[in-house]
C-alpha cells in the first residue's frame, strides 16, 4: 500500500487532541467496506528524555537501573495513534475503539538522550469475531536503522461482515502452572496519572462520569499501564539489548482496585504471565516477555 507521509512537528497539544476526539464522535454512516487510511504520520526526532522516562517509570514502577522501559516508546507515539483514529479518513468514531492486543519488538539497545524517528500508520484490517479490528503499526528508527516496533490491535465492536484476514493471533499460554507473585493496589487517580505521561486522556480512564457514558460503572485502568506495570515487575536491571513483549487485553480493571501478577516457572530470560483479579479466577491481561540483557 502506498502511504502519504506527513511530518507532525510540533506535535499536537492535549487540547487539540481532545477537540479532535470530540469532533470524531460522529462519522457518516459507512456504505460498503471500510477503506484503510493512507496517511503515515511521522515525528522526525523524538528524544528519549531522562525526565520523560523517569515520570513514566514512577507511574508504572520501573527503576532507573532497568534502563529504558521496553514499553516507553509506545507512549511517545500514542498521540499519532489518536491523530489517525480521529481523522476524517478513518471510517469509525474513535470513541469506543477497544485496545485488544499489543506486540512489541526491540531490535537494538535504547539509551537516554537518543533521538528516534517515529512512524505510525494503519497497517491492515482484521476480521474479528466481535467486529472490525485494525492493526496500527509504530516503527522507531535511529540513524536509519529500525530499533523498535509495535503493532497495536484495536476493535470496533458490532460491525457486520468485517473485512481483512481472520483474527487468529491470540497469545497461547498454559495457565495451569501459573502462581501469584505480586499484588498491586491501584488508586482511584491512576488513570489521570497515567494520562499525564501517555497522552491518553480517554474519559473512560480519567473520569467516573466519562466511564459511565461508555458503559463502565467506574473508570478503568489503561491497558498500556497494565502492560508497563507487568514489564516493570520483570525487566532485569542493566537495560535490554533486544526484547519482545506480546500481550492480549482481557477484562477491564476498575479503579480503585487490586489485582495480582501471576507467573509461570522461570525459564531463563523468558516470562509467561497474567494479570488477574485478586481472587485469581479472572484474567485482565495475558502476556509473554522475552529478552536479552547486557
Amino acid at each position: 500500500m502506498e502511504y502519504v507521509t506527513q511530518i507532525i512537528d510540533p506535535p499536537p497539544s492535549r487540547n487539540q487532541l481532545l477537540w479532535d476526539g470530540v469532533r470524531a464522535l460522529r462519522k457518516p454512516k459507512l456504505e460498503g467496506a471500510p477503506t484503510l487510511p493512507k496517511e503515515r504520520l511521522v515525528r522526525s526526532a523524538v528524544e528519549l528524555s531522562a525526565a520523560g522516562i523517569a515520570a513514566y517509570g514512577r507511574t508504572c514502577g520501573f527503576r532507573r537501573e532497568q534502563g529504558v522501559p521496553l514499553s516507553y516508546p509506545h507512549v511517545l507515539a500514542f498521540p499519532l495513534h489518536l491523530m489517525l483514529l480521529t481523522r476524517p479518513s478513518f471510517p469509525y468514531p474513535a470513541s469506543g475503539m477497544v485496545h485488544l492486543a499489543n506486540r512489541i519488538r526491540q531490535h537494538q539497545r535504547l539509551e537516554e538522550g537518543q533521538a528516534l524517528r517515529l512512524e505510525v500508520y494503519c497497517e491492515r484490517w482484521v476480521a474479528h469475531p466481535k467486529g472490525q479490528a485494525l492493526s496500527i503499526a509504530t516503527r522507531a528508527y535511529s540513524a536509519g536503522a529500525l530499533v523498535w516496533e509495535s503493532d497495536s490491535l484495536y476493535l470496533r465492536r458490532d460491525v457486520a461482515a468485517p473485512v481483512g484476514e481472520p483474527w487468529s493471533d491470540g497469545l497461547p499460554l498454559e495457565t495451569e502452572g501459573l502462581a501469584r507473585t505480586q499484588r498491586w493496589v491501584l488508586p482511584a487517580d491512576l488513570g489521570r496519572r497515567f494520562a499525564k505521561v501517555s497522552g491518553d486522556y480517554n474519559p473512560i480512564h480519567t473520569s467516573v462520569i466519562g466511564a459511565r457514558l461508555f458503559g463502565f460503572r467506574r473508570a478503568i485502568a489503561h491497558g498500556m499501564w497494565t502492560l508497563g506495570r507487568a514489564l516493570a515487575a520483570q525487566q532485569p536491571p542493566g537495560g535490554l539489548e533486544t526484547a519482545e513483549a506480546h500481550c492480549d487485553f482481557k477484562l477491564p480493571i476498575f479503579l480503585p482496585g487490586q489485582v495480582a501478577l501471576w507467573n509461570a516457572p522461570v525459564t531463563g530470560p523468558r516470562r509467561e504471565f497474567e494479570v488477574r483479579n485478586l481472587a485469581g479466577d479472572k484474567p485482565h491481561m495475558r502476556g509473554l516477555f522475552i529478552w536479552t540483557a547486557r
